[in-house]
Formats: C-alpha cells, structure tokens, sequence
C-alpha cells in the first residue's frame, strides 16, 4: 500500500486519481445504493468545503457513463449495478460561473451551461437563454429514449460568492431560479439527480421547486460517505501512517491520538453512525511526511460563504466550544441578510454535531485543526490585526516575556469588537477574545475550569507551560492574583512537569481596554 501514490492535489477527479494509480477509498458501495435506491432519485448533500464532494460527483458520472474499466477491484463491482445501462450526463460546476458581482455572473452563465451541456452530447443555441437552452437538453435527451443523469457540484456558490453584497447575491439566486425550474415539469425524464454543496439556501427555488428531493445531509446510511472512518484509515493507510510515524519519532498509540485529535470529529449523524476524518487534511499529512502536523485543511483558503458574512455578527456573544439545543432552522439560509452564526459555523466546517436530542442538536468544534484554524479568523475579526501579529503575542507567551506580552494584549483588546449584546463586557467576553488568540497559536485552553479551589477562568496549556488566567473589570491586577493564590487555581498543575505561571488580567470595564497584568512563576 506504501508504494501507493497518494494525491496531493486538493482536488482530484475520479478517472484521474484511478487512471494515475493512486489511492482512493472506496465508497463506491455507498454510490451504488444512492444510485439504485428505488425509492428516491433526486438526492442533495451538503458538506463542508474540501471533504470530498466533487470527487463523489465525478466519480458518479464514471458510474452512470458506464465506464466499468475504471471500477475494477472496487466494492460496487459485488452490486447488481448494471455497467451495460449508458446515460449521458449533464454535470455542473457551479463555480465556473461564481463572481463576486452580479454582472459578472451573469456573463459566466451561459458559458457554464454549455460547458456542461456538451459533456451530454447536447447542443447549445446561442440565440436562446441558458436556461432554455437546459430545458430542451433534457427533452431531446429524454426523446432518445436514455434520460439524462443531472450532476450539480457546488450549486450554491455563485450565491456564496456574492454575499459580500446582499443585492448582488439575490440578484444571482433570482436568475439561478429559471435554470433550477427546468427540472421541476421534467422530474420523469431525469434518471437520476444529484446537487451538492456547502449549505442549504432554502428559497433557492431548486428546493420548493422539487419537491422530490431528498436531503441525505443527515441521514444516518450517508453519514460517512464522504470523510475517512477509523476502519477505513486502517484498510488504506496503515502503511503511510507507519511511515510518517517513524519520521515523527512517536510511538504508535501516541501518533493515532495525535491523529485524531487533529483530524477527527465530523459527525453528520442523527442517531446512529461514525464520526469521519477530514480528508485533504489526511491525504496531505501522508503524502508530505513532514516531520511535524500541518493544518492542512485551514491552508486550502477560507469559504468566501463565512469570510463574506462573519464580519456583521457579534462572535463573542457565542461560546463556539459549546452551542446547546440548536434547531435545525438555523442550517438553512432563508434570509441572505440576517444568517445565523451557528449554521454558518456548521455549514463551513468549523462546526459539527456533537449530539442530538428531540429534534435539537448541539454543536461544537470537531477537531484541533479547526479549533485553531477558527481562532485565527476570529482573532483577526474582534481585533482587526493580521496573523503574525497573534504569532508574536504567542511567542512572547510561550517564551514567559511578559512586558511585550502585556503590551500586545494591550493591542488585542484595542481593536476588539463588541456587539450590541455586550453592552457591559464581563470577564467572559474578554476570556473569549484571549481564547481565540491563544488556541489560534497552539494552546490547549479552557474557560471556567471547575476544581477543589473554586472556578478558574481561563487554563492555557503548552508543551512550554501551563499559564492559569483570572481576568478582573475594574479591579487591580494584584486582587486578581490574589485570588488565584487564595484559591490555589494552580494546584492540579503543579505535577505535569513542566512550568506553571499565576497569570492576573485587569480590564477597564468603561473603555474596554487591558488595563495591564501580572505574572508569577509558581514553585
């Protein structure tokens, strides 16, 4: 399996990934029973960006083209599917035609339809609207008697790509509307549907439109069709893993932990299921073997969807590590004005299910990568300062300087942003913009760590150190290190063997700013 190629590319099509001889997990089962499903033909999916989803259309489009050669020793060769059945395909990339303005959009329209309307072997009349130009694709193909396989990858990010201007963004969904319209007269001449993207926008008419369609997004049979499982790590990369252990230089037990506390914690399932590993975030750690973990999936850009809404809500007034009894509401977007923080968070990656009760789901950060993916954004929302900048406040961290460290906390809180909800900041609000910037550098941190000597307020840990917070407003930095002391909020510390700082925090709670700290170590 080692001589295996593993692609390091961030995205790869099916026939391409089989036809250079590298590796790919089979979920050809999966595909099989969604495409054979008796009950069901237009299906949607929504997943987070870079998990995999136009692997699973283009290789759906092999699948339906009837190209068997490419499936040899794959598990949906076991299946009654039925190679001699041909369909042709019309097959989407809605990002051939995403712009962050309508006019232009509009212009990468028709050349994204009659992209993919030749890859049917279906003509395009330049004299007729893109959408006239759809609608008469499926009746000819239909008339051939073999109707056509429809294949949308990423519908919905020439909406995504416009919501820096709200305008704009209805302005595209408005004219996204006739395309989608087509199909809804024409359900019986469509052999099978497929659209995928990152969220659900609800008044997009493909879904009031179809009222056949069947949103697999949660359900529970689907739940690890894309993402890596546990067993399915051990089945393709156990090989790779070895090797980039020893280069690591860790035990096995230690590199799997590290493995999955990194990569590991998606979880799609209502009720029953397996949480999965992000891929491109495993595919690049095998195929690098660096002698370090990178945060892969944070390098492959930011979803415009987030970067382009994140800006207008209030983040601090939401503790992301814990979100409870959140309804399924707040995963569609209705209003591409007004979304709500916690579906956005979900619908880009930095969110998952963490548990589901009557109808209500809690929510929380899958894994480290993303936890601290997710405070860099948001270090850099509350405080309007650049990446380097939380580096060096880090470091100084790291390295016990604390003259510069103060005084850069002294720049966080300067440009921090408070919403209309924080009207009086309390401890919390400035421990969460601290947590941010901390776990975006590293740190493992927690807020309101209960213990023998009371209630800590924010515990940072590090290879270098374990720091303990207490935050005050309007009290000098000396009571807060009082309290620490007093309290003994550094005793379950003190044995990991490495060093322990009492660190004191004070606030001006009129002018919101850090008003300035102490540290001592502790012995």
């Amino acid at each position: 399996m080692c001589g295996v190629k593993i692609i390091s590319k961030n995205n790869c099509d099916f026939p391409t990934l089989v036809q250079s001889g590298c590796l790919y997990v089979d979920k050809t089962a999966w595909l099989a029973k969604l495409a054979m499903d008796p009950s069901a033909y237009f299906f949607f999916l929504a997943r987070p960006r870079r998990f995999g989803k136009s692997l699973m259309i283009s290789t759906l489009k092999a699948m339906f083209e009837g190209r068997k050669d490419l499936f040899k020793g794959l598990d949906i060769m076991k299946t009654r599917w039925n190679w001699k059945k041909k369909y042709p395909v019309i097959h989407f990339n809605m990002g051939m035609c995403a712009a962050a303005k309508y006019d232009k959009f509009a212009r990468n329209l028709p050349g994204c339809v009659k992209h993919a309307l030749a890859g049917a072997g279906a003509g395009y009349d330049d004299l007729k609207t893109p959408e006239e130009n759809f609608g008469n694709a499926i009746d000819t193909l239909a008339a051939k008697g073999t109707p056509p396989v429809i294949l949308i990858d990423e519908y919905d990010d020439p909406v995504a790509c416009a919501l820096k201007n709200p305008d704009d963004a209805e302005r595209v969904r408005d004219a996204l509307a006739p395309l989608y319209k087509q199909m809804k007269d024409r359900s019986g001449k469509i052999r099978f549907l497929m659209i995928t993207g990152v969220s659900k926008f609800t008044k997009l008419s493909v879904f009031s439109a179809l009222s056949s369609l069947v949103d697999i997004s949660f359900d529970d049979d689907y739940a690890a069709m894309l993402g890596y499982t546990e067993d399915e790590l051990d089945r393709y990369f156990s090989e790779h893993m070895e090797a980039h252990r020893k280069v690591m230089g860790m035990s096995a037990k230690a590199y799997r932990d590290e493995i999955k506390r990194l990569y590991n914690g998606y979880r799609f399932w209502k009720f029953m299921g397996e949480n999965v590993y992000n891929p491109v975030s495993i595919n690049l750690t095998m195929a690098n073997r660096k002698p370090e973990f990178e945060l892969y999936w944070a390098q492959t850009g930011k979803a415009s969807f987030l970067m382009n809404m994140l800006k207008r809500d209030d983040v601090l007034a939401v503790d992301l590590n814990s979100l409870k009894s959140v309804s399924a509401a707040a995963f569609d977007v209705s209003d591409l004005r007004n979304f709500p923080v916690e579906g956005m968070l979900y619908q880009t990656g930095y969110l998952t299910i963490k548990d589901y009760k009557h109808g209500l789901f809690d929510l929380g950060v899958p894994d480290e990568e993303v936890r601290q993916d997710l405070s860099a954004l948001m270090t850099n929302l509350v405080s309007n300062r650049d990446v380097l900048w939380a580096v060096n406040i880090g470091a100084n961290l790291m390295r016990a300087e604390w003259d510069s460290f103060f005084e850069g906390l002294k720049a966080l809180y300067a440009g921090a942003v408070y919403g209309s909800t924080e009207g009086k900041p309390h401890e919390l609000s400035y421990a969460r913009c601290l947590r941010f910037l901390l776990e975006g550098q590293g740190f493992r941190v927690e807020q309101e760590v209960s213990h023998a000597g009371g209630r800590t307020d924010l515990v940072a840990d590090h290879p270098c150190g374990t720091y303990v917070f207490e935050l005050k407003v309007n009290k000098p930095p000396k009571l807060a290190m009082s309290q620490i002391q007093r309290k003994k909020y550094v005793a379950p510390y003190r044995a990991a063997g490495k060093p322990v700082w009492a660190v004191a925090l004070s606030f001006n709670g009129r002018t919101r700013q850090f008003k300035g700290g102490s540290a001592l170590p502790v012995k």
